[in-house]
């Protein structure tokens, strides 16, 4: 699709005017330090400040020896129960945990059997676009951008909805569950739309199955044959449950709060959380896993020499290799140190599906990686804590085997997290707390008007 060069052409004026803009941002990194201001809302040493209280997850990552707090292998606990804990539940009983998880994040507890099934059928009920809402806003100037286009179909529901700016809870709570159940129709749908108009393909809008799991629907929706494997849609169910909630704080989740405390609705809320989710420090960094590792496989002679896969990851340090960011994508996280729980139980669903794919040689270059990063990272840089994988470092592998586009990898992301983002908006609106609004130091000199003409 063409687009006038208005939209897109950075001319001269505009240039010199943001190299103005850019100079009058600036702010001396001395300052940060002499007024105490922790940037990022994190401390010298990573820390998160305290900006509120939570029952809905726990990120845990160091633990007290000899009353000193040091590092120590991560835990993620939903409602008090560990995610391994949860994750082995469900698999070893051969359910999926979508529906089972989800009631859990938002009403704070397991639902027995009928409660699930009950919760299960309402989240089916629920996954109905309004009519003509596909042809209407999905089919209409679709972007190359999954979450963008994701965020401009929540919008839109607004206009179908008669009680939008309702913000009492059960009605959050109606709409929550509306938008759970329709983010894998938006996306995948929206998807379709762009891989029609823009790259030529056949156009496959498939309706959801009642019956069929959040995960089996994804992949009943987007592929032509609608077919699958029982392995593919376990995992990528595991995939959802594990990236559904990680604590207030993360970016997204921290958004959701901030625009829920200024009682606007929910569909704006859950678009600002899209946004925030959108940028490459969240929800986008698989994405930039799945590219390293293609280029480390075009430029790594023998994918099982340390050595030479040593000397790739140096390179990627120095800005030598891949794009000359300086980072090991998919390693390191802002709280985990240790190890990432997401990542280490994923491993294991991770090499099944790799064996199934015959993909052995891929996996075992990314379990190379893993164990090599760390060193290099620690032998070039200060860290103030340990370094390790974390959840983005298997999930682009993952969403690579099971062929899922590119486009959807943040949007699959997006489907599961909202589930924690509803939970946080419910919690927010639940506590009728004041609006966040967190101080700015003003650093600039009081100045005297001048008239135009004087200056």
């Amino acid at each position: 699709m063409e687009h006038n060069s208005y939209y897109s052409d950075l001319t001269p004026e505009i240039l010199r005017l943001a190299a103005m803009s850019e100079e009058a941002g600036k702010i001396d990194t001395e300052l940060f330090t002499r007024y105490e201001v922790k940037r990022g809302l994190r401390d010298l040493n990573g820390k998160g400040v305290l900006a509120g209280l939570t029952h809905i997850s726990d990120v845990r990552a160091t633990k007290t020896v000899d009353g000193v707090s040091v590092p120590d292998h991560g835990q993620l606990f939903y409602r008090g129960y560990n995610i391994k804990d949860l994750v082995l539940g469900f698999s070893r009983e051969g359910r999926f945990g979508f529906d089972e998880v989800t009631y859990l994040i938002l009403f704070g507890r397991l639902p027995n059997k009928k409660e699930l099934a009950s919760f299960s059928q309402l989240l089916a009920g629920y996954r109905t676009l309004p009519t003509s809402f596909v042809r209407d806003i999905i089919m209409k100037a679709p972007s190359r951008d999954m979450m963008n286009t994701l965020a401009r179909s929540v919008l839109t529901l607004y206009s179908y909805d008669d009680r939008a700016d309702d913000t009492s809870i059960p009605n959050v709570l109606r709409q929550c569950l509306q938008l759970i159940s329709l983010f894998p129709l938006l996306s995948i749908y929206g998807y379709q739309a762009y891989s029609h108009y823009h790259d030529g393909n056949s156009l496959y809008i498939h309706q959801p199955v009642m019956e069929l799991s959040a995960a089996e629907n994804i992949l009943h929706i987007l592929r032509p044959d609608s077919s699958y494997t029982p392995l593919e849609a376990k995992i990528l169910d595991i995939a959802l449950v594990l990236h559904m909630e990680h604590g207030g704080g993360n970016n997204s989740s921290f958004t959701t709060h901030v625009v829920t405390s200024s009682l606007t609705d929910t569909y704006s809320t859950m678009a600002a959380a899209i946004g925030s989710l959108k940028g490459p420090r969240h929800g986008g960094a698989n994405i930039k896993v799945v590219q390293m590792f293609e280029d480390m496989k075009q430029n790594v002679k023998d994918w099982a020499d340390e050595d030479e896969v040593t000397a790739y990851l140096q390179a990627l340090l120095h800005k030598d290799a891949f794009d000359h960011a300086g980072l090991i994508y998919g390693v390191g996280h802002a709280v985990y140190s240790k190890s990432d729980p997401r990542a280490v139980i994923f491993k294991s669903f991770v090499e099944k599906l790799s064996l199934e794919k015959g993909l052995e040689k891929e996996f075992a270059l990314y379990s190379l990686v893993e164990r090599l990063a760390p060193k290099v990272i620690g032998a070039e840089r200060q860290m103030y804590k340990g370094v390790s994988i974390n959840v983005d470092f298997y999930s682009g592998f993952v969403y690579h085997m099971l062929g899922l586009p590119m486009e959807l990898y943040p949007t699959i992301f997006a489907i599961a997290r909202v589930v924690g983002w509803s939970a946080h908006r419910l919690e927010e609106l639940a506590n009728n707390g004041k609006i966040i609004r967190p101080a700015y130091k003003p650093i600039g000199e009081d100045r005297d008007y001048v008239p135009l003409g004087k200056r």
